[in-house]
Formats: structure tokens, sequence, C-alpha cells
């Protein structure tokens, strides 16, 4: 458990890196070439009932390109306010293609034997039908991958940065300034209150380990808050990455005591011992489960009940349009405010999944190494 000194510091280290971050966001234009398909795509949308389910879906899933918003222009033509990504493309019937998602426009498009169903790439005929017999291998870079490198960037300039400061003095001999100093106190909170707890001794061979880990949830998480980003730690692909690395991190971490732990569990009677080698054996793998279920769940869920809430206007608006403008207000409200709950929970998430590496990876060392070290004289 952390103590309260513990916790406030996390508290104020967590919020001074989110001012740092909270400024930060993108935006670029693209308008539609085809005014007449536009036009019709309006007039389908509007027949159609409003789907929550498939609108919040669609804005949690990964695509090819951020679409930020659209509107419909006084000439009848539909503005679309996105910023088109690669499509890389290999079919062994084709071979590999490349070109930018907005020669899809918007998936109303096929392109060069290609188009978008559903955000997914399909090879398509002449006729425009899709083509079962062709394969499609999709390695787009897609709005997920992007945003993960463009957090990637981020964390390498502000580690590098600090660590260079750090190298010519600024934060040892004199006090530290600046974006510095913001950092700092996540630097030692994960330090302090994460690393020496739970791996003691052997902190300093981790803690490169679970700084990065902690800035590059953190980063994802703060970048997916920003309107039109991509929600990355709410993919299910990027969490089990994660929690792999931290599985093998964890199995590198191991020795023999742990392994007897596991497969001939001492102190227990021998049918006993042979029942615990199954559950002790799952219980090596339910540990990255749990890191990569809970980071997936808790950013996906924000996400979902804010959506939900602005989904009420539309609803409310299709009863009538009274209904709609009257609980416009309240909808509103309850998003904002859930929104500046998933600003801490970006911070705590990050936190979470940390923490319990270190714990996992503490259990994997052993506590014999702890008073080994600690009391090397017995």
């Amino acid at each position: 458990m952390m103590g309260s000194n513990g916790f406030k510091s996390f508290i104020v280290a967590a919020f001074s890196l989110f001012l740092v971050f909270a400024g930060q966001s993108a935006l670029a234009q693209h308008e539609t070439a085809d005014a007449e398909h536009a036009t019709a795509a309006h007039s389908a949308e509007a027949e159609e009932a409003f789907n929550p389910g498939e609108a919040i879906l669609h804005h949690i899933a990964d695509a090819h390109e951020f679409h930020f918003f659209n509107f419909k222009k006084s000439d009848g033509t539909e503005f679309h306010a996105t910023l088109p990504l690669p499509v890389l493309v290999y079919s062994p019937q084709r071979g590999f293609s490349a070109f930018m998602s907005s020669n899809f426009h918007h998936g109303h498009e096929a392109y060069n034997g290609y188009k978008l169903e559903h955000d997914k790439i399909v090879a398509v005929d002449a006729a425009g039908n899709i083509d079962e017999s062709v394969k499609v291998f999709d390695f787009s870079i897609t709005k997920n991958v992007a945003q993960m490198l463009l957090a990637l960037i981020v964390l390498i300039l502000i580690l590098t940065s600090i660590a260079k400061k750090y190298k010519t003095g600024q934060g040892v001999t004199t006090a530290p300034k600046g974006f510095q100093n913001a950092v700092e106190p996540v630097i030692t909170f994960v330090r302090d209150d994460i690393a020496k707890p739970n791996l003691g001794p052997k902190y300093k061979k981790y803690l490169p380990y679970l700084l990065t880990v902690f800035f590059f949830i953190l980063i994802n998480n703060i970048f997916g808050l920003l309107p039109g980003a991509a929600n990355v730690t709410g993919n299910i692909a990027f969490t089990a990455v994660m929690g792999i690395i931290s599985l093998v991190v964890i199995l590198c971490s191991t020795n023999k005591h742990y392994w007897e732990h596991i497969f001939w569990f001492p102190g227990v009677p021998l049918p006993v011992k042979i029942l615990m080698i199954p559950v002790e054996l799952l219980g090596v793998f339910t540990k990255p489960f749990a890191l990569i279920v809970r980071l997936f769940a808790n950013m996906t869920a924000g996400h979902i009940i804010i959506l939900s809430f602005v989904s009420l206007i539309f609803i409310f608006g299709e009863m009538s349009k009274t209904a709609g403008w009257a609980f416009s207000p309240i909808s509103i409200a309850f998003a904002v405010f859930i929104y500046v709950i998933e600003i801490l929970v970006a911070f705590i998430q990050a936190y979470i999944f940390t923490v319990l590496t270190s714990v996992f990876i503490g259990g994997a060392i052993g506590d014999h190494h702890y008073e080994e070290d600690v009391h090397p004289h017995h």
C-alpha cells in the first residue's frame, strides 16, 4: 500500500505533467472530390435512424484516417475535416500497393483495386464487387499506429532531453528548471513509491523499464483524450503487446526458487502439490492477462461513457427537437464531468500497470534475494 505522502506526491506529479501535455492537438482538413456522391450519402444518413451503438464503436475503433468533424456546406456538398494516412497493402495476386487513404473518399469509392468496407480494406473487381479470390495483407499506418509512433517520439524527446540536463548537472548540483521540474516529481514517484518498495535493492536494474512503461502508457492515455485522437490504450492489441513484454521481463527475472514454488510447492502434502501445479502454472500467465484486460477495459469504458452521454442528445432529438435541446445541457455536463474523471484515470491506469508489473517482477525475484542483499552477513 502506498502511504499518504506518496499518494500526494503522485497527484502533484500527475497534474503537473498533465498541464504540459494538455495543450497539444492536431488538426488537418480534406474536402471530398465528388459533390454528388457526398450529397447522396448525406441524404441516406438523414433517412436512417441514429444508431448509438454503431456510432460509439466507430469512434473508438481504429481507422485509416483521423476524422475530426464534418458539416454540410451551403452548396449541398459535405465538408470533412480529416487527416488521411498511408495505405500499405500486399496481395500475392496483385503485389504491393501504397497510396493515401484519401483516395477511398471516406469509403465511398474504390481505388487501385481496393475498397474500404467497415474500415477494413478488401479487394474488388472491375465492377466494384468484393473479390474473395484475392487475399489482402494490410500493413497500413492506421490512426492507432500513427498516434503510437507520435507518442514514442514524444517519449524519446522527453526522456533524452531530461537525461542531458542531468548529465550537465542541472537537477543534481542545482535545482531543476522548466520542463525538467515538471517531470522530476513523476520520476521520483516511480522510483520511491513503486520500484523501491516492490523490488528492494534491485530496483535500479528495473527502473528504466518501469519509467518507460509508465510514461509511454501515460502519454498514450493523454493523447487519447484529445478530440479526434485515437484511443490507443483502448486497443486490445496494444495492451496485449505491453502485457507480453511485461511477461517476458517477469520470466527473465525468475530463478530456481521461483520455479520450485510453481512445480513443487514446499511445505504441503504430495497430493496438494500435484493439484497446485496447474494452478500455479496458470497463475504465471494470468498476471500479464490481468494487466492487458485492466488497461484495455478501463480506457475503453471511459470513452464509451462519454460518447453515450453525447449520444443521448441525438436519441432525445429523434423523439422531439424540444427534448433534444432540453437534454443537451444535462448531457454535456455529465460528459464533461466524466472527461475530467478520465484525465485522472489516465494517470491512475499508467500507475496501476507500472506498480503491478513491479509487484510481479518482485515476486519472480523472490523474498530470499531481498533478505540476502539486505542482510549479507546472515
